[in-house]
C-alpha cells in the first residue's frame, strides 16, 4: 500500500498523531503575539516556520511523514477556530474548516487505535481521489464567489447550525462504524475477500447500509454550498457502487 508506516510500538503513532495534531492547534495562541506586538501575517509566517523547523528537529522519517500531516490538520483546525469567532462573513466557513479537519485526523487516529494492520499515511484521507479533491476544491472556490458577491447567503447560521449537527452525528455514526467493523474495516476498497474477513451486520451495520458514507454532505451544509453538495451526493453515490462489487 502506497505510504505504508514502518511499523513501531503498539499505539505509538496514535500518540504521535494526538500530540503533533495538538501543536499545530496551538495556532490558537496567535492572536496572542499579535497583541505582543507582531504584525498578523508576519506572527503567522514565523509560527508557521517555527513548528516545521521544531517537527524537523524532533522526528524523522517516517514519524516525521505522520507528524507533518496530523500537525497540518490541527493549524487548519486551530485556524477554523479563530475564524468561527471572528466577526466577518468568513465565520461558518470556520466550522467547516473545524469539520474537515477533524474528520481526516479522527480517521487516522481511530484507524490507529482499532485496527492497526492496516494504518498507512493514507489513512489521513488526504490523498482520499480524484473526485473528492475537485468536490473540496470546487465547495472552495463557491464559497469565496458567493461570499464575495452575495456575502448574506453566508450569515444564515440557523441553517449552518443544522449542518454542524449533521457533521457530529455523522461523524459518530462514522465512526460507530468503524469500531463496529474493527480489523473488517479498510480505507481502501477490497477486491478479494481476506481469509481474515467476516461479514458484519450487527451494531450500526444492523440498521444502515454503508454507515460510513453518510456524513460526506455534512460539512457542505454547514458552508451552505448547494452545488457542491450536489456534488457530495454524485461522490457518495460513485463510492458506494465502487464500494460494492457485484450490485
Amino acid at each position: 500500500m502506497a505510504g505504508c508506516v514502518a511499523r513501531a510500538p503498539r499505539g505509538s503513532e496514535a500518540r504521535l498523531s494526538l500530540a503533533t495534531f495538538l501543536l499545530g492547534a496551538s495556532v490558537l495562541a496567535l492572536p496572542l503575539l499579535t497583541r505582543a506586538g507582531l504584525q498578523g501575517r508576519t506572527g503567522l509566517a514565523l509560527y508557521v516556520a517555527g513548528l516545521n523547523a521544531l517537527l524537523l528537529l524532533l522526528y524523522r522519517p517516517p514519524r516525521y511523514q505522520i507528524a507533518i500531516r496530523a500537525c497540518f490538520l490541527g493549524f487548519v483546525f486551530g485556524c477554523g477556530m479563530l475564524l468561527s469567532f471572528s466577526q466577518s462573513s468568513w465565520n461558518h466557513f470556520g466550522w467547516y474548516m473545524c469539520s474537515l479537519s477533524l474528520f481526516h485526523y479522527s480517521e487516522y487516529l481511530v484507524t490507529a487505535v482499532n485496527n492497526p494492520k492496516s494504518l498507512s499515511l493514507d489513512s489521513f484521507l488526504l490523498n482520499h481521489s480524484l473526485e473528492y479533491t475537485v468536490a473540496a476544491l470546487s465547495s472552495w472556490i463557491e464559497f469565496t464567489l458567493e461570499n464575495i458577491f452575495w456575502p448574506e447567503l453566508k450569515q444564515i447560521t440557523w441553517l449552518s447550525a443544522t449542518g454542524l449537527l449533521m457533521v457530529v452525528f455523522g461523524e459518530c455514526l462514522r465512526k460507530a462504524a468503524m469500531f463496529t467493523a474493527g480489523s473488517n474495516f479498510n480505507h481502501v476498497v477490497q477486491n478479494e475477500k481476506s481469509e481474515t474477513h467476516t461479514l458484519v451486520t450487527s451494531g450500526v451495520y444492523g440498521d444502515a447500509v454503508q454507515p460510513h458514507l453518510w456524513c460526506v454532505l455534512c460539512t457542505d451544509c454547514v458552508a451552505l454550498l448547494p452545488r457542491s453538495n450536489r456534488g457530495g451526493g454524485n461522490l457518495i453515490n460513485s463510492l458506494f457502487w465502487r464500494g460494492v462489487p457485484g450490485v
